[in-house]
């Protein structure tokens, strides 16, 4: 943990992180929102509707959306969000984005919310012993980040796009120790963190990290057992076959090369039936 985290303020800079610590000491301002969340997507208007309806469900009160170089109408399916004042937009455009559109996250909106999340669009926050996000984060406030597992859903078969919501049409899921479910996203308190270190986990400025039990964490997420009980991240990866080959197509946010064609079958995990 102690290796993640210099390997992020390294990344963000000693010095700069220095100078953020010290203004951030001396700024009190109260933030506008309990929770947000900061999103970079390219081509997944398709998709927006739902994810934003859930999290906004689950007690989400702002959309940071950064959008890389969209051609299928996403700034159109958005308008109606933006106009309420729900979605924050931005035209991100450019190759290898992912990191620079979360820095910027943070250095604009670090004092207007308590707790920032940094999922994606094919990631689903769901709480299951809490009502709601917020309740979840309540009795961890001493935290600077919690980390939440995700647990990967496969095409349960679909081999093309049918009507309806991600959610709806995809209900068989890995099993919960598969070790792709190591994996986590991170809720950070953006004034005791500077940036994220990747796309999993966040730089501390001060303050320890918790995992979704409220224990602080000792060890990298590789190496702990996934929790999915207290809450989780609905992680559709691949969706149907023609679904995964449209994600394919438009990239990766943090590299220039497409997944292989053996990704689908790695995330392609149908074990358990909801």
């Amino acid at each position: 943990m102690a290796r993640n985290r210099w390997r992020g303020l390294l990344r963000y800079g000693l010095f700069k992180a220095l100078k953020l610590r010290f203004k951030l000491w001396r700024d009190h301002t109260p933030p506008r929102y309990y929770l947000a969340v900061c999103a970079i997507a390219k081509n997944e208007g398709p998709y927006f509707a739902e994810w934003i309806e859930w999290h906004r469900r689950m007690g989400v009160e702002k959309f940071y959306i950064y959008d890389n170089e969209s051609t299928d109408g996403t700034r159109e399916t958005l308008a109606p969000y933006i106009e309420s004042g729900l979605v924050d937009y931005r035209y991100w455009p450019g190759q290898k984005q992912q990191l620079a559109a979360y820095d910027d996250c943070f250095e604009r909106h670090r004092l207007d919310t308590r707790w920032l999340a940094v999922i994606d669009l094919d990631e689903f926050i769901v709480p299951v012993r809490d009502r709601s996000i917020p309740d979840f984060l309540r009795d961890k406030e001493q935290f600077a980040v919690v980390e939440i597992n995700w647990l990967v859903y496969g095409s349960g078969g679909a081999k093309t796009r049918e009507p309806g919501g991600v959610m709806e049409r995809f209900r068989r899921h890995s099993l919960p120790g598969h070790r792709l479910n190591t994996h986590v996203k991170s809720i950070a308190d953006p004034r005791r963190v500077c940036t994220m270190t990747g796309c999993h986990e966040a730089a501390r400025l001060s303050g320890r990290a918790a995992d979704s039990h409220g224990v602080a964490l000792k060890k990298g997420f590789r190496d702990r057992k996934p929790q999915q009980d207290v809450i989780r991240i609905n992680h559709y990866a691949v969706k149907s076959y023609e679904e995964f080959l449209a994600k394919r197509a438009r990239g990766r946010a943090r590299t220039v090369s497409q997944r292989s064609l053996d990704y689908f079958e790695q995330y392609d995990l149908n074990d358990v039936e909801e």
